[in-house]
């Protein structure tokens, strides 16, 4: 019985120094978790940084079309103008 507690004694103390994590362990795993966090923070700058080209993108293209409809509404105009030119002419 002293034997077979001697036994679990050790088996016990065994289980525990080598389950336990050791301060080796705990500081790798705190240094992957501060680069995951460096990670993430660099991903949401550059997704913000993105965002923010992608409006400039949408402003500009929206000022294009403004300006693209613009110039189409004057080429009509000078169209109709040249053809009332010509009509008149036409009728000398």
């Amino acid at each position: 019985m002293k034997k077979l507690a001697k036994l679990s004694v050790v088996a016990l103390t065994a289980s525990l120094a080598v389950g336990c994590a050791s301060t080796s362990d705990v500081e790798n795993l705190q240094s992957q978790i501060d680069d995951l966090n460096t990670k993430v923070s660099r991903a949401a700058s550059d997704a913000a940084s993105a965002k923010s080209a992608a409006a400039d993108a949408s402003a500009r293209s929206a000022a294009a079309e403004a300006a693209a409809n613009r110039a189409a509404s004057y080429a009509q105009d000078a169209n109709s103008k040249l053809d009332r030119l010509f009509k008149k002419s036409m009728m000398k």
